[in-house]
């Protein structure tokens, strides 16, 4: 029995899915079968599950499989699975249009000049559009576990912009995939090629994969065309993580991941463990070699990759509750033993099985990065770049593991090469003088300007060396992060700078020596400044800004100010060079109009060099032009 086919059309973002993913994907055609495969395992996961609790959905099939057939002169490929299925309404949902709040990050990814990347497809939800890659037409019938075979429903669409629905009877559960293919795509109507697609990317698929089997070379194909195939499984069929390390190949684990983490680069490390004692499970964890369109796209919200299984049982993607924010570009399998099946996200996020196998998670992440950092250096600086950022957000985050966060990161420094991040904590301490117990550094909105910065200034007349922070995270993470192996971090703007008696007995006199033009600079620029004093930071520059231990950066005010935070105003301390020939000149400057000019432009030329925003930038150009015409 059938209704009047109904057509509807897509909703418009589905359209610039389907014109995007059908007009970039050209040079990885093949992607289509992974995602299609992928998405039936996916059915037959959601079935096993839900069978759990009515077992009567597996009545006639208890047997979960996916097959692929294929039809040279009709020109067809067709993914069948007998998962859970789809009633109309969720043909609806799931296909002619895109729920997923992830949809519109993957539009702003592929949009503009950007190339279409095929890590995007599958991340996002938009798997199934892939066929349109390969095929001029698609056609869908599907039947849920548990409906009456009246309640079938066939879909269709060319992918131009409309599709048609129609209910009909389709005997058995779940889902058919039938692609039309275009004229130039006849390679994936051979029996060799969809066999090493297979073997390529979904090898490890927990789930039968079928095909017919391949009939011998002398057989007449006309005679065996009208007989019911003989099907053969096609891949390994079992889950890659429950086998002993031993017995898997390093090609096997990079597949694995290409599958599970809907990529075509080959994992940067991986670690597989198996727990056993009061609380089994097994643990394979994938650090990808680039960053997932997910984290890049702003993914804290809502994180995907690592998957979690109870007894071979997929349950959910748990990434949130098995992994701290920080790790969120980690990809991999959770397999526990020990929890129910019936687990919610709920139940997970107050359970303390869970909390151990975060734990434990944890632990073998920041062993491999470790092990990266040891012995594969190209790897290592390939990761930072990647992940450095993300990685620093655990100084914050996850206070337990601090210490071995900290001696992962890497920075520049005043004797490092350049703006090159290869300086790490220990390098630094192993580099200190016998009477150095602080660990210095500073922040800026670029390297340049940390470099650059005047406050450098005393301390390369000493020879002391400081790490250099330029990324916008360091100045809020380093708010968090105040000691490390017993030796504090400072930064070199902040605060007091340490001196001996000599040093102090020297900056008094200089004060002292300096008072009338503290005090002249001072008037001058009135409310603008907080306070002005003479420097024992500088030894070239005119002036600099300094802070208290806890006054927020000027680089990091302004950025929060752009982004829309209400920081508040706050008057900065000035600090001088008493024997800069700009200082002598304002000390000697009888024209108060030019002395207040010299005295704000000092004020301003330190502003900028911290970051700071001028407050009036185009009475800042006419002081200088008034100054440089004498």
């Amino acid at each position: 029995m059938s209704t009047a086919t109904e057509t509807r059309k897509f909703e418009a973002e589905v359209s610039q899915v389907l014109h995007l993913v059908t007009h970039s994907l050209y040079s990885h055609k093949e992607i289509f079968l992974r995602e299609l495969v992928s998405n039936a395992s996916d059915a037959c996961d959601k079935l096993r599950f839900e069978a759990i609790a009515k077992p009567e959905l597996l009545a006639g099939e208890a047997e979960l499989r996916i097959d692929i057939e294929w039809d040279k002169d009709a020109r067809t490929i067709t993914v069948r699975d007998n998962g859970i299925g789809m009633s109309r309404d969720e043909v609806i949902a799931n296909i002619g249009s895109i729920a997923s709040s992830g949809t519109r990050r993957f539009l702003e990814a592929m949009s503009g000049e950007q190339k279409a990347d095929a890590r995007l497809i599958g991340q996002f939800g938009v798997g199934f559009y892939s066929a349109f890659v390969v095929a001029d037409r698609v056609t869908v019938t599907t039947r849920r576990a548990g409906a009456d075979a009246s309640e079938g429903v066939k879909w269709e669409s060319d992918g131009t912009g409309e599709y048609t629905l129609e209910t009909l009877e389709v005997p058995e559960r779940g889902t058919s995939v039938t692609l039309h293919l275009k004229e130039d795509e006849g390679e994936f109507l051979e029996d060799w090629k969809l066999r090493s697609l297979v073997r390529k990317y979904s090898d490890h698929v927990a789930f039968p994969i079928r095909m017919p089997k391949a009939a011998a070379p002398d057989e007449d194909d006309k005679d065996k065309k009208d007989e019911t195939p003989e099907w053969e499984t096609v891949n390994d069929a079992s889950a890659l993580w429950t086998k002993p390390k031993n017995e898997i190949s390093d090609e096997e684990y990079q597949n694995f991941y290409k599958s599970l983490g809907h990529d075509f680069n080959d994992a940067a490390a991986w670690s597989h463990n198996r727990v056993e004692g009061n609380q089994s499970f097994t643990t394979l964890l994938y650090i990808p070699s680039q960053p997932p369109f997910d984290l890049m796209m702003g993914g804290r919200d809502e994180r995907k990759g690592l998957k979690l299984y109870i007894k071979r049982v997929f349950i959910m993607d748990a990434a949130e509750e098995l992994l701290p924010n920080y790790l969120r570009f980690v990809r991999g399998v959770v397999d526990s033993d020990d929890l129910p099946l019936n687990v919610s996200r709920e139940i997970l996020q107050q359970n303390r099985q869970v909390e151990r196998i975060k734990g434990a998670c944890v632990k073998r992440v920041l062993d491999m990065i470790e092990k990266l950092s040891r012995d594969e250096p190209e790897k290592f600086a390939a990761f930072l770049k990647a992940f450095g950022n993300t990685l620093k957000e655990g100084i914050v985050e996850d206070p337990a593991n601090r210490e071995r966060i900290a001696g992962l990161l890497r920075f520049a420094s005043t004797k490092g090469e350049g703006e090159a991040l290869t300086v790490s904590l220990d390098d630094y301490i192993g580099r200190m003088a016998g009477d150095q117990d602080t660990i210095w550094y500073i922040t800026a909105d670029g390297y340049k300007a940390a470099a650059g910065s005047p406050q450098l200034e005393a301390f390369r007349a000493k020879d002391i060396e400081v790490l250099l922070m330029f990324e916008r995270i360091d100045e809020w993470e380093l708010g968090h992060f105040t000691e490390y192996k017993g030796k504090p971090l400072k930064n070199v703007a902040k605060g007091e700078l340490p001196l001996d008696q000599a040093e102090k007995d020297k900056q008094e006199e200089a004060a002292k020596a300096a008072a009338p033009l503290v005090e002249k600079i001072k008037k001058l620029l009135g409310e603008r400044v907080a306070d002005v004093r003479v420097s024992a930071r500088l030894t070239d520059s005119p002036s600099c800004l300094a802070l208290s231990d806890y006054e927020m950066a000027p680089h990091l005010a302004r950025l929060l100010r752009e982004a829309g935070q209400d920081i508040p105003e706050s008057k900065p301390t000035l600090e001088i060079n008493p024997q800069h020939a700009l200082l002598q000149k304002i000390d000697g400057e009888a024209d108060e109009a030019k002395a207040t000019d010299l005295a704000t432009l000092l004020l301003e030329q330190a502003e900028l060099a911290a970051g700071a925003p001028l407050p009036d930038p185009a009475a800042f150009v006419q002081r200088v032009n008034r100054l440089l015409l004498g």
